[in-house]
């Protein structure tokens, strides 16, 4: 499994910015994929999933202001960030995960991550 992320930046507060995970090593349009962040000493959160099916869910610090894609034909997986704030500051990591077998434990696959930098 190879999730690599790309499109992180230096931003404004207010702007817009769009970040990418091309996943290989596995059959994406069957996995729900997520994106996760970790900003400087806090834990990683849980910003958004898409499900195999297109359904969405995101955190409520970013919901109506993040949207999440995917396009199944390139085994990629997209955050488009709007409205973006200081707090938004984080390294962005896109993530899947996978059981390999019915009894076998879930296993969580990440990749090198994205930094995403919003000056206020």
């Amino acid at each position: 499994v190879r999730l690599v992320e790309s499109g992180g930046g230096v931003v404004q507060t207010g702007e817009s910015l769009r970040v990418s995970c091309v996943a290989s090593g596995f059959i994406f349009a069957f996995r729900d994929m997520h994106w996760y962040r970790q900003a400087p000493d806090n834990e990683r959160e849980l910003v958004a999933t898409i499900t195999s099916h297109g359904g969405t869910n995101f955190a409520d610090s970013v919901k109506g202001r993040f949207e999440i894609s995917r396009d199944n034909a390139k085994s990629t997986v997209y955050l488009q960030m709007n409205s973006l704030k200081p707090e938004d500051t984080a390294v962005y990591y896109c993530n899947v995960k996978i059981r390999r077998s019915v009894l076998g434990a879930e296993i969580d696959y990440w990749g090198q991550g994205t930094q995403v930098t919003v000056s206020s």
